[in-house]
């Protein structure tokens, strides 16, 4: 028994050792884990205990124009926080802080003596003054820290406000391309970062950590500021004369895509967006507003005809008695009594709604809407801005003749501006419908280089090189013999076509003499480098006509956009027709070797104005050749 027992302990005692070897094993191999794999963490992971990080914001990148034009810029705008535990006169510190932040002593109180690590004073301590953080830090309080911020700056003041939108407190993009391109303008946070023991006192032995804050990348955009600034001064003065509903306008590259100037109205300035009806900032009204087109969609039955070879524009005739009849409606010109006999060509210059409908009806509702289709209504056009809206078009399915008839001639559907200019880009650059776009590169905030280019998109051809060129020719016609004569501009060939159409009440009936009068244009007619399309909303004191109202405004916006973008003046286009009350434009004579007394009697016809001193004429402006008003002041400058 006794040897038994021995046994027995001997085998306790081995199973007794190998059970703490193990356990041995465990508890080395752990504290080998944790001090070889697990210490990196452990001492990040106490750190962050005790570490206490003073936010930098970045600087949103900044939004400019094509040519480097700021269009939004950042300013300087430091924001107060405050480490209570740090702070040793609570009560002297809320004192100084209230006088300075213009704020409650009781508020300022609350703020430094808050159980918290790091409070910031929101909202009379966020993007404070140069002058206020240079008073604060003056004061040396302890536990007042002075954090660098931004706020956004806008140069231009409303200049491009519904496309640029706005940003809020906290740097975040709200609204137009600040929220559409968010992610790549706002950066990246850094952080200066202290360490400080459970009450909050600094610990002498560890060092500040500082992580700079990344600065947003720059957005280039395709807007060329002087014809962004050309349309803004156009809409300005349209909004004074007529006092409308709204007005929008609208510039395009038709060869590219390329925005290059849009504008709405009423505006607002994104720095004091508060201050505004929501509904003024929220609606950027080239990409959002619907309402139908008029004569503008024209264009579209005119391109598919054309492409069907359904109709000879010089050799076919079309007589217009005022009206046509379509399965019982009686649809109307927009001429009492009509336009009589005329070529197709006219047709499309004096807008003729009847021989349009007849146009329609020759392509018939599967042709008609399959081009309107390509033209691309209906859909979003893509274009890189918030809230685009899609129109409305009658399902063909559920067309009937007098449907067609009206579609024809731009009744009865919904479009919006940006659909309008991209069809009628692609209706005169060749057949080529692009995607709108507004973002042009992402650059490097520091060095300015190019980080990430845009290429123009083309999505497809809708129609051929030859009809194109019928189009343009065309509608060159309109502006030169037509209804859009007050778009010509003396000395480029410009093309375009009116539209005038009435708005739709809340009861579902068109109303009584509210209409949106539009025109678009492009030029130079033979080789497009500009299109642009201006809309004015029930224009007060004046007949509501696009050829009245809108024509002059989009030639004065084609007139100088041309000259600011250095292109060439034609000479060889259509001569404009003038009607009465209008008079013919006069040609400057070369009055270089003139004597005074010969050119004052032979130009009774404009106004000359002489200086310097001399016998004869050495110089003039405008120069010989160029045509202006009758009427219109020539300086002449006289020498030996």
């Amino acid at each position: 028994m006794r040897r038994v027992s021995q046994v027995v302990v001997r085998k306790r005692l081995i199973t007794v050792f190998f059970v703490g070897m193990i356990i041995f094993t465990i508890i080395i191999g752990r504290l080998g884990y944790v001090q070889f794999v697990l210490s990196d963490f452990l001492i990040s992971k106490a750190e962050e205990s005790w570490s206490r990080d003073i936010t930098f914001e970045p600087e949103r990148g900044r939004i400019l124009d094509t040519n480097g034009e700021v269009l939004v810029g950042n300013q300087s705008a430091p924001t107060v926080m405050v480490v209570p535990r740090q702070v040793k006169d609570p009560e002297m510190t809320a004192k100084n802080l209230s006088q300075i932040l213009q704020m409650s002593v009781e508020k300022a109180y609350t703020h430094v003596t808050k159980q918290i690590s790091i409070e910031k004073i929101h909202p009379e301590g966020r993007k404070i003054s140069e002058a206020q953080a240079e008073a604060i830090q003056s004061l040396g309080m302890p536990g007042v820290y002075i954090a660098e911020d931004s706020e956004r700056y806008y140069p231009h003041g409303s200049f491009l406000s519904h496309v640029l939108g706005f940003s809020g407190i906290d740097n975040q993009g709200l609204l137009g391309l600040e929220a559409y391109y968010d992610d790549q303008l706002k950066g990246e946070k850094g952080a200066l970062s202290f360490f400080s023991d459970a009450k909050g006192k600094r610990m002498p032995d560890m060092a500040d950590i500082y992580k700079p804050p990344v600065d947003g990348k720059d957005l280039q955009l395709t807007i060329e500021y002087e014809v962004q600034s050309i349309i803004e001064r156009e809409l300005n003065i349209a909004q004074a004369k007529y006092n409308p509903d709204g007005a929008v306008a609208l510039a395009v590259d038709p060869d590219t895509g390329r925005v290059v100037g849009m504008a709405s109205r009423p505006n607002y300035h994104p720095a004091h967006y508060q201050k505004v009806d929501p509904k003024v900032y929220n609606r950027n009204l080239p990409v959002w507003s619907t309402y139908e087109p008029g004569s503008t969609f024209k264009i579209i039955t005119l391109a598919a005809a054309l492409e069907e070879k359904l109709v000879d524009l010089e050799e076919e005739h079309f007589h217009d008695s005022g009206s046509v009849k379509v399965d019982g409606a009686t649809l109307h010109c927009w001429k009492r009594g009509g336009h009589g006999d005329q070529t197709f060509m006219e047709v499309v210059q004096n807008s003729c709604n009847p021989g349009f409908v007849q146009l329609g009806q020759r392509l018939g509702t599967e042709r008609l809407f399959n081009y309107i289709d390509k033209f691309g209504f209906g859909e979003k056009t893509g274009i890189d801005l918030e809230g685009e809206g899609k129109g409305i078009l009658f399902n063909p399915k559920n067309v009937g003749p007098v449907e067609q008839a009206t579609t024809a001639f731009g009744q009865g559907v919904s479009v919006t501006p940006i659909q309008q200019v991209m069809a009628v880009a692609a209706a005169v650059n060749g057949g080529y419908y692009y995607e709108p776009y507004i973002q042009e590169a992402w650059l490097d905030p520091i060095d300015g280089k190019v980080i990430e280019k845009n290429e123009p998109l083309l999505k497809r051809r809708v129609i051929s090189a030859a009809t194109s060129k019928q189009i343009r020719e065309s509608l060159e016609h309109v502006v030169a013999k037509g209804t859009g004569r007050g778009a010509y501009v003396e000395g480029y060939r410009v093309g375009g076509k009116t539209g005038t159409a009435q708005k739709v009440g809340p009861d579902g009936r068109y109303m009584e003499n509210n209409h949106i009068v539009s025109f678009i244009g492009f030029a130079p007619a033979d080789d497009p480098e500009l299109v642009v399309y201006l809309a004015i909303d029930n224009p007060k004191n004046t007949v509501q006509f696009g050829g009245v109202v809108a024509a002059p405004i989009v030639g004065n916006i084609m007139g100088d956009s041309l000259r600011a973008l250095d292109v060439e003046p034609r000479k060889n286009g259509l001569e404009k027709e003038y009607t009465w009350p209008e008079e013919p434009l006069v040609a400057v004579p070369d009055m270089t070797g003139f004597e005074e007394e010969d050119f004052i009697e032979m130009l009774s016809y404009l106004k000359i104005e002489v200086s310097g001193t001399g016998n004869k004429v050495i110089t003039q402006a405008p120069e010989a050749g160029v045509k202006v008003p009758p009427g219109s002041k020539v300086r002449v400058y006289m020498g030996d």
